[in-house]
């Protein structure tokens, strides 16, 4: 049986209290929301903090408020099932939701929060491993070894990153409220990211992610794919999320995410070139989602042979984009 190791928990009741305590203890301490991605990673030994600041306390961070018109605002604990049961959501913003739904199983879902699998660390075949298991093979460079199994060769980690509700976001243009003691900044989630498995997340030390900021609904249209071996429980392998605007019949903008490929959501520009000023016909469909084969870098190093997943690029853009297409 994995056993937690040993450390000191805090439950801090404001914002102010939390980031005061992450300062104080530096890189010995670690945040937790849920702690369905963080705890199960304590006991494999891939985070050893000494010092655990929990989020339950902070009801500040619980909420959700604003209008579709204007825009909406998540607090970063919100829990997962409140997402996918909350009407005003369900309505204006389905494609979020479904993002959501298709997140692991019910249990989870009632314990995780949007604040964490926003910040879900990424994973692969070689690092989500027990540490005993990891120690017989040698380990590797995301955790307490010099070497990428996945492609040895490689100077940087290609963990994946495997939340499901990221690609989307980065697609409809969400962004997110960081914190700490000296201030706080809004950023567009795509700037969250880098295509680094160790190094994945742009913030500061201590940095308290606090709200997630949906755009104003003004006609765009939003949907995610999710390719994974089992219809519940597993991570996205391949994760797609997409967003047109329109006006008329003819596509005005168009935003294409590709996620559980590579560290970050991955963008398919030409496709977004090609699909911006026309008529979102079926051809044009084929034709755009034949260019995400070229930037899908699917490597070995999760479920499913990793060739196939490429070649299932295409195919789930197009079904993205044909749920975008209006009725």
């Amino acid at each position: 049986m994995l056993r937690l190791p040993p450390f000191t928990h805090h439950r801090p009741e404001t914002i102010a209290e939390a980031v005061a305590i992450r300062a104080d203890h530096g890189p010995d301490s670690m945040f937790v929301a849920g702690g369905t991605d963080l705890y199960p990673n304590m006991k494999r030994q891939h985070q050893t903090p000494g010092h655990v600041v929990s989020l339950a306390g902070l009801e500040e961070l619980r909420n959700i408020s604003g209008t579709p018109s204007e825009g909406m605002t998540v607090g970063a604990m919100t829990l997962l099932r409140e997402i996918e049961r909350h009407p005003v959501l369900c309505e204006h913003y389905p494609g979020f939701v479904n993002a959501v739904t298709l997140i692991s199983t019910p249990l989870l879902r009632n314990m995780g929060t949007i604040g964490g699998n926003l910040l879900l660390d990424t994973r692969c075949s070689y690092y989500d491993q027990s540490h005993e298991w990891r120690e017989s093979i040698d380990f590797c460079m995301k955790r307490d070894g010099p070497i990428c199994w996945v492609a040895p060769s490689s100077k940087k980690c290609l963990a994946v990153q495997s939340s499901d509700s990221v690609p989307l976001l980065c697609a409809i243009g969400a962004e997110v409220t960081l914190v700490t003691g000296e201030g706080e900044r809004r950023i567009p989630l795509d700037e969250l990211y880098r295509d680094d498995g160790i190094h994945y997340l742009r913030m500061k030390p201590g940095e308290l992610l606090t709200q997630l900021h949906l755009p104003a609904v003004n006609g765009w249209r939003s949907s995610y794919r999710k390719l994974r071996r089992r219809g519940t429980f597993d991570f996205p392998v391949l994760g797609v999320g997409a967003c047109l605007s329109f006006d008329g019949a003819i596509v005005s903008s168009a935003r294409i995410r590709i996620g559980g490929t590579a560290s970050m959501a991955v963008t398919v520009e030409d496709a977004q070139d090609l699909l911006t000023g026309r008529e979102l016909t079926d051809d044009l469909i084929e034709e755009a989602a034949q260019l995400a084969f070229k930037p899908t870098r699917a490597m070995d190093n999760t479920d499913h042979e990793a060739g196939w997943r490429k070649k299932m690029a295409p195919v789930f853009v197009a079904r993205a984009l044909r749920d975008c297409r209006p009725s």
